[in-house]
């Protein structure tokens, strides 16, 4: 076990420095949350309502979390077979699952950039001052949804694997999922065929522990909901991984020919 958390905590921490170093990934982190809330909160303050200005910053912030991490992880097994090292990670002697994990976990982590950054941001441009009620709890939800939000994406990861060009995939799921998980509106304005959808990503109930934190309600019952999800996601990628490496072995389809 504590071979295992070494190499998780080795692969996490220099998947998490080339991310940050990079120029286009650690850049972008900021600068696309930016832009994508600016647009969202100029929308919003048409109203000059301070209850739904508040709403919608809190959810503009986290929601980088999420773009941080979906066309990263629907193109991360493909930026293997591009590099050509995907038949070494599958050779490897840890577990396949065990290599994508970290990597995701560093995507969600450089998704704290953007909340950082668009918070200060609603303050100095918008005038939102996003006061806290329980600043523990508020820091736990944040972690969860970081830490469901990689799980999600260390799912889809494995499943968009045979998709050539997934990045498309990632972006095409990137902006619904704003409103699926509740970033900008309320659940309740959804049609009632998409509320199951959303009840089932966990972080529509991270982001609803986030806002019951700030408001000085109790996360406890949506962080449970969110932990069990995001169990469910990191079962269900490992046991797909496995699924993948064996059918690609039998067929010999790992190189992107």
């Amino acid at each position: 076990m504590r071979l295992r958390l070494r190499q998780l905590w080795v692969c996490y921490w220099l998947n998490f420095k080339v991310m940050a170093m990079s120029p286009f990934e650690g850049l972008l982190s900021i600068v696309f949350p930016l832009m994508f809330a600016t647009s969202a909160l100029l929308v919003y303050r048409v109203e000059n309502d301070p209850n739904a200005m508040l709403y919608a910053g809190l959810g503009a912030a986290v929601m980088g979390v999420w773009t941080a991490m979906m066309v990263p992880a629907a193109t991360l097994l493909s930026r293997e077979r591009w590099a050509g090292t995907l038949e070494l990670v599958v050779a490897a002697p840890t577990p396949f699952s065990m290599v994508l994990l970290p990597s995701t976990l560093a995507m969600a982590t450089l998704g704290l950039y953007s909340v950082v950054a668009t918070m200060i941001w609603d303050w100095l441009v918008f005038g939102i001052e996003l006061h806290i009620a329980s600043w523990p709890l508020f820091v736990l939800s944040l972690a969860m949804a970081c830490v469901t939000v990689a799980m999600l994406g260390f799912l889809f990861s494995v499943t968009a694997v045979r998709y050539r060009t997934s990045w498309a995939l990632g972006a095409a799921l990137e902006y619904p999922g704003w409103l699926l998980c509740g970033f900008l509106v309320p659940l309740g304005l959804l049609p009632d065929v998409l509320q199951p959808l959303s009840w089932s990503l966990a972080p529509t109930w991270a982001m609803a522990a986030i806002r019951e934190s700030a408001s000085g309600g109790s996360p406890w019952g949506d962080l449970a909901v969110c932990l069990a999800l995001g169990i469910a996601y990191a079962a269900l990628g490992s046991y797909l991984s496995r699924r993948l490496v064996d059918s690609a072995r039998r067929n010999a389809t790992l190189a992107l020919t």
